[in-house]
């Protein structure tokens, strides 16, 4: 029988290094990591993406994520979740599909590291508002919150915010070891 697996998910707004981190942590857990599907899918996008295409990347992610769990060494590093597509329908379409809003409590995570935006806004053509990472950092704190999830803000630029990462995790993990 296989022990649980940790999910640890990695959050936050846009330009705060959760590709970045998520690689790091898993090659320091070596374990694996689940890319954000979300990215993949719109860079082949060749409209504005609509609220059928945040439907189609909620599914992406939710398979993803199934896909790569049994492959995981005690922790999977998920690179988002699909809290994230729920952020932007409100923000892009002024609502979520009923059926991310189903799921949202469904889908559990045992820890979310939610980076901060202590971190200078890094261009990319997937990205849209660098002006709004203060909105969108309560934005995260409210959905967390309204999920009851269990979440570390993570601070610091380039080594600092990997090691403070690192440190939430071993913490988590130490005091899950003491409960079992």
């Amino acid at each position: 029988m296989n022990p649980k697996i940790i999910k640890i998910a990695i959050v936050g707004p846009e330009s705060t290094g959760k590709s970045t981190m998520s690689k790091y942590l898993a090659d320091h857990y070596q374990t694996i990591w689940v890319p954000e599907y979300a990215r993949e899918y719109c860079e082949h996008l060749t409209g504005d993406c609509t609220l059928q295409d945040e439907i189609n990347m909620f599914h992406g992610q939710l398979a993803l994520e199934k896909e790569l769990l049994p492959k995981a060494n005690k922790l999977l590093i998920c690179d988002t979740t699909f809290i994230t597509i729920k952020i932007w329908s409100d923000a892009l379409f002024g609502g979520t599909p009923q059926e991310v809003l189903d799921e949202l409590p469904k889908q559990h995570y045992d820890l979310y590291l939610l980076l901060d935006i202590d971190m200078p806004w890094q261009d990319d053509p997937l990205r849209n508002f660098p002006i709004q990472r203060e909105h969108f950092m309560q934005v995260w704190h409210q959905e967390l919150k309204a999920l009851n999830a269990n979440y570390k803000v993570i601070s610091g630029i380039g080594e600092t915010r990997f090691q403070n990462a690192v440190k939430a995790i071993d913490a988590f993990t130490a005091n899950q070891n003491r409960s079992a």
